[in-house]
């Protein structure tokens, strides 16, 4: 039975074509009594089955126009005209087969996750590999994924790897993925043999995610395509009036079954569905999954975007942005190095802040040995010859170096350590702690930062339509202003909690149609209240997939503004070929209900205009021009080799800023200013210039000229002001620091230290941005 409903209509063109063409070889033979037969046969076909689909629809309480066909294939037959209802019967099957091969393409590709879900999972215990359900995985079990096989859970690379990670992504190049990296289920292993650590459950990770989205998104029918079949239904009096006129007045039965042969509405019935499913098609080749038609029509017609921040906006998980270090503890590149190398056996969210911050710095991680999680507190172990601790400052300072963190009275902490409270509290940044040998070694700060592609999707959502965009997420106010601003939306609602954001909904709701961006569990209410809501579900399964009624597959917000291009697309390419093909349907039945067309004739003209409509419905599969901005090889090679030097600068920027939190006036030392100066002489102001020199054009190629016009200035003043501090220095009397020449060191630090976070930022958002990000390395 599913063999037979996977090829009835391709069975049903077949035999009717077949019959329709033996027929005309028969005609072409002078065998006339043959091809009337061969015809006669091809009608009855036709008619057995709209008289079948007719008592089905009205069985189940649907419209339908397929009476119209009724109508003609027994007209046709009782006036004598079979090769008309032969060709109406074609007619009618070619339809079925491109609806049916079109909702096959669209979907066939998601279809495809389904089959490649992981069952089993290989775990290692001690020194064996046990094979286990994969339901059984647990964070922190080390599994190894064997070569071809499927990535089962998410989780952290403990050795590098090459990954095809097409299934996910869309991207057919495998991809090369460092030690310590986060992999995806879903995933092949493309190359040898490789130990992870996972980081979630098999319930909870990617792949799972994007099975239960697939089992969601079964084809609803779009308003525009009801919309067309309740047109399609107004349209069967009409050629039921048409047809009466035309044998009123005359032309008798014959003119009669000319206007049914030439009224079939296959252009409303086929056309409009073939480009909705072009538009799903279309769009899940580039991440996007749309749960249907009636959701890539409302995404089609939405004109107010509301963004939740955290995992919209921002990235959603922590990224290091300085590191502070105790004093008489080691440098900081060394600090970050031990707390790396113990965090890549963590599954714990903050640990991939540590370890990816190390792997772009170019540090090189040790395994690490006797790992033991303190539950509430933190994690430890050995990294070489050294004892290393990681977690809370009550863990990591007071019990460790009670003598430094209080005074007389018991109260006072150390100044390192009120410095990081201080710079977290006022960066609304999160903190990480390290002890090394039993001696506090300083913290790391983490903030969740803006996405670099973020400020693009809201500026190309404008272009595509969207005339309003509104941040409303529960944060701090002066938080959300500062995202808001820079990702360039109208209007920020911050300190807003679930009902909150529902009733921002609902008061934007009542005059314009509304989309909803967000990830988190708290934006499932606001994502299902919404017109449409978009969940991005790229690193994991929240409850907000389940409510969207999209879902981006790719970690790229900007896949959105894609998204609603190609909806956009496809509903103005359904209603082309339903006006189209409508138009020239009503023209044929004029002419016919006037005698000027027979029956014969009639069928073949229609055959060419249902032909014509829904090959103008399959434009929409064709590729058209996105927002996205596409990069030559060359220039993606040269942008990812820079991307890696501007990574390995950040800690010199960050130098910046510390080396100035040091400077007292009372006792002060150059030797860090010196040292200081000389880094950046030597990797800054190079790494700088060679950005002038190469990604300067790349940007300008991507961009425009004017796309680089703050980054060359920018570049000009960064080496300005590190002249500016040689000069300093060189002024200072050797021996004696006067006050204001601290003042002025500070001063001059700070601004710099700016100038260098905003050029950053600048760079990641107009350069590094668009790189393919699924492709970071190799």
């Amino acid at each position: 039975m599913s063999w037979w409903r996977r090829r009835a209509a391709a069975v049903f063109f077949a035999t009717s074509a077949l019959l329709l063409a033996a027929g005309v070889v028969a005609a072409v033979a002078g065998a006339d009594r043959a091809s009337q037969i061969l015809w006669v046969s091809a009608t009855l076909l036709g008619l057995a089955l709209s008289l079948l689909w007719t008592v089905r629809s009205v069985a189940d309480r649907r419209p339908t126009v397929d009476v119209i066909a009724v109508l003609a294939l027994a007209g046709a037959l009782w006036v004598g005209e079979p090769f008309a209802g032969a060709m109406v019967t074609v007619m009618l099957a070619t339809g079925r087969l491109l609806e049916e091969r079109a909702a096959a393409r669209a979907d066939r590709e998601l279809r495809l996750l389904v089959e490649r879900t992981p069952r089993t999972a290989r775990r290692r215990r001690g020194d064996g590999v046990d094979g286990i359900p994969v339901e059984e995985v647990a964070p922190g079990d080390v599994l190894v994924v064997g070569t071809g096989e499927v990535v089962p859970v998410d989780g952290r690379l403990l050795g590098p790897a090459t990954f095809d990670e097409s299934a996910l992504t869309g991207e057919p190049m495998p991809v090369e993925r460092p030690t310590g990296d986060d992999v995806r289920s879903g995933v092949v292993n493309a190359g040898p043999p490789v130990d992870l650590v996972a980081t979630s459950t098999a319930s909870a990770s990617t792949y799972a995610n994007v099975v239960r989205l697939v089992e969601q998104a079964a084809a609803t029918s779009a308003p525009f395509v009801r919309t067309a079949d309740r047109f399609a239904v107004l349209f069967v009096p009409l050629t039921l009036v048409v047809a009466g006129i035309a044998w009123a007045l005359g032309g008798g039965p014959l003119r009669a079954v000319a206007v049914l042969v030439v009224a079939t509405p296959c252009p409303l019935l086929l056309a409009a569905p073939v480009a909705i499913m072009s538009g799903l098609s279309r769009a899940s080749r580039i991440g996007v999954v749309v749960k249907g038609g009636a959701a890539l029509e409302a995404l089609a017609a939405g004109e107010v975007v509301l963004f939740d921040k955290t995992g919209t906006l921002t990235h959603g998980r922590p990224e290091l942005t300085s590191v502070v270090v105790a004093p008489h503890a080691p440098p900081a590149s060394e600090v970050l190095r031990l707390a790396a190398s113990l965090d890549q056996v963590s599954p714990h969210p903050l640990a991939s802040a540590l370890v990816s911050a190390a792997r772009a710095r170019g540090l090189h991680l040790d395994l690490p040995s006797e790992v033991r999680e303190v539950h509430g507190y933190g994690l430890e172990g050995r990294v070489g010859s050294s004892s290393v601790r990681l977690g809370k400052a009550r863990w990591i300072v007071e019990d460790l170096d009670a003598s430094a963190s209080s005074d007389a009275h018991g109260t006072a902490e150390p100044p390192w350590l009120r410095q990081v409270r201080r710079r977290a509290a006022l960066d609304g940044c999160l903190t990480v702690f390290a002890a090394v040998d039993g001696r506090p070694a300083g913290a790391f700060l983490l903030e969740d930062p803006v996405r670099a592609d973020a400020p693009r999707m809201v500026q190309a959502l404008r272009d595509a339509g969207i005339r309003r965009t509104v941040l409303v997420t529960g944060d701090r106010a002066d938080i959300a202003e500062t995202v808001g601003r820079i990702v360039g939306v109208d209007t920020v609602l911050g300190d807003r909690d679930p009902a909150d954001k529902l009733a921002a909904i609902q008061d934007e709701s009542a005059s314009a149609h509304t989309i909803m961006v967000g990830d988190g569990v708290n934006d499932a209410p606001a994502l299902a209240a919404a017109g449409v809501g978009v969940a991005l579900a790229a690193r994991g399964a929240t409850a907000s997939s389940e409510a969207a009624d999209v879902v981006l597959t790719v970690d790229r917000v900007d896949a959105l503004a894609d998204a609603m291009i190609i909806a956009r697309r496809s509903r103005r390419i359904a209603l082309q070929a339903v006006l189209v093909g409508m138009g020239l349907s009503l023209v044929a039945m004029v002419v016919a209900a006037a005698g000027l067309l027979p029956p014969a004739a009639g069928a073949v003209l229609q055959e060419g205009i249902d032909l014509l409509a829904i090959g103008i419905a399959l434009r929409a599969l064709l590729p058209s021009r996105l927002h996205t901005v596409r990069m030559s090889p060359e220039d993606v090679a040269t942008a990812r080799r820079l991307r890696d030097g501007h990574d390995r600068v950040i800690e010199a920027v960050e130098q910046i800023r510390t080396v100035a939190d040091g400077l007292h006036t009372r006792d002060c030392r150059l030797e860090p200013v010196q040292d200081l100066l000389d880094r950046l002489e030597g990797e800054l102001v190079p790494h700088e210039r060679a950005d002038e020199e190469e990604l300067m054009p790349l940007v300008a190629r991507a961009l425009g000229p004017s796309a680089t016009t703050t980054m060359r200035r920018a570049h000009a003043e960064i080496e300005h002001q590190v002249g500016r501090l040689r000069r300093l220095l060189e002024g200072i009397e050797p021996g004696y620091v006067a006050p204001e020449d601290v003042t002025e060191l500070r001063r001059l630090l700070y601004g710099l230290y700016a100038v260098c976070r905003l050029h950053n930022s600048q760079e990641e958002q107009d350069a590094f941005a668009l790189v393919p990000a699924e492709r970071r390395s190799g």
